[in-house]
């Protein structure tokens, strides 16, 4: 009997890991979504561009359009992955990938594709007498036994940094050869600007085929809950079927529970960025262990807590009482004055009376107390004033706190161990 329950508790821990190794994947974009939402028209549209490439030898360009996080590289993904799965094409199709934050200039960019397409050998020590020459030499080297040659699929990741290279070389030869058909290839840059085309020069501009795919996400609430489960649903091709039945139907439930519902539409209507609703997912995935083998709500909340966690207030929660008394007279201060700057004798004497009133509380000495305050200047929650003279004394340089009201009350209901007069202080006004 212990040997079938070994063998049972085995088998879980075994399907908790494939699960957690697929959704893993597909969380963090090592893997493409089983089911993706939207833009099957878009996608088509790009799935045939990039097809007659492959198999008629077009040329063709053209400019993926959106927002970040509205699914560009997941898409152009999703045609590449479905045109490689064919086996006639995955032999004849290349992939050459640039970025604009990377390859800030043509003779890196030309570098890269040299050694994208693996013929730094092919090159050698020969000297270019152009950029046009010694890219049309790249394309020429990939012609096979007789006139047939490659088709290449040039991804220009932030094509508008591209646009800002000096005479705009690598683009206007990469249009100019999708245009006079030296060479099947197909020109595809991905890029958030709508003013993109405006950022070329009238001769790359001429020789663009002026084709966008506009990427403008329209998704409600119901689609962004699909879009919860299926980042959460495993595949068709999960061996376990019975435990595949039984998580996804866990999933499904999940998604119906009100705390969770009430989460994800908080998300949604900051963010439609569908990265954003991966990072959510990503802790309570890790959570999933033999003791806790499915998805719950509290941590879906604990995970939103710590992804809307306000750093300054939990910086709060690092400091000393002395630290976060002097951080509580500067909030009555900004209070009292409106929003004027303040300078360190201030905030001295707003903690002095509200220590000595305190006969419990200990009176540190005002070296010590500026030790303090310096060090929150350190920690970057108190700032000097821009054009406050370097030459004022430091007691009397002005100041201005970067923390709010709200922040400073939030973190003293969970700060360790805080006094409760210390916390009544904060809530009340300043000490007359």
């Amino acid at each position: 009997m212990s040997k079938r329950k070994s063998t049972s508790t085995l088998s879980l821990l075994e399907n908790i890991k494939a699960t957690q190794q697929i959704l893993r994947k597909q969380l963090c974009g090592q893997s493409l979504p089983h089911n993706m939402y939207g833009f099957e028209k878009e996608r088509s549209h790009l799935f045939e561009l990039v097809k007659r490439t492959a198999t008629l030898g077009e040329s063709n360009s053209v400019l993926l359009v959106g927002p970040r996080g509205s699914g560009k590289t997941m898409l152009l993904k999703s045609v590449l992955q479905e045109l490689k799965s064919q086996t006639e094409l995955s032999e004849i199709l290349l992939e050459v990938h640039l970025n604009g934050l990377l390859q800030t200039d043509d003779r890196i960019a030309l570098k890269e594709i040299t050694r994208q397409l693996q013929l730094e050998n092919t090159v050698g020590d020969k000297v270019f007498g152009s950029f046009a020459e010694n890219l049309q030499f790249l394309l020429d080297a990939l012609k096979r036994g007789g006139q047939e040659t490659k088709s290449i699929v040039f991804i220009l990741d932030e094509f508008d940094l591209f646009a800002h290279h000096k005479n705009q070389t690598l683009l206007y030869n990469l249009f100019d050869v999708s245009q006079s058909r030296q060479a099947p290839i197909c020109v595809i840059g991905l890029t958030c600007r709508l003013d993109v085309i405006e950022l070329l020069e009238k001769r790359v501009k001429s020789r663009f085929s002026h084709r966008q795919i506009h990427l403008l996400s329209d998704i409600k609430f119901e689609g962004y809950l699909g879009q919860f489960v299926s980042c959460l649903s495993l595949p068709d091709t999960f061996q376990d079927k019975t435990y595949r039945k039984q998580w996804n139907t866990s999933i499904q439930a999940l998604a119906k529970e009100d705390s969770v519902r009430d989460i994800l539409r908080k998300l949604y209507q900051k963010s439609k960025d569908l990265r954003t609703l991966h990072s959510l997912l990503v802790l309570p995935l890790c959570r999933i262990c033999e003791n806790h083998p499915q998805l719950e709500a509290v941590d879906l909340v604990d995970s939103s807590r710590y992804l809307t966690q306000d750093s300054k207030a939990a910086m709060l929660h690092g400091i000393s009482v002395l630290e976060l008394c002097l951080v509580i007279s500067m909030k009555h201060l900004t209070e009292l004055y409106e929003g004027e700057p303040f300078n360190f004798e201030m905030v001295y004497n707003e903690y002095r009376k509200y220590a000595q009133r305190r006969s419990s509380m200990q009176i540190f000495e005002k070296p010590v107390i500026m030790k303090a305050f310096e060090h929150l200047i350190a920690l970057e929650l108190v700032r000097p004033m821009d054009g406050s003279s370097s030459r004022t004394q430091k007691e009397y340089r002005l100041l201005c706190s970067l923390i709010d009201s709200t922040q400073v009350e939030d973190s003293l209901q969970t700060y360790p161990g805080c006094p409760t007069d210390i916390r009544q202080w904060a809530a009340s006004g300043v000490v007359g």
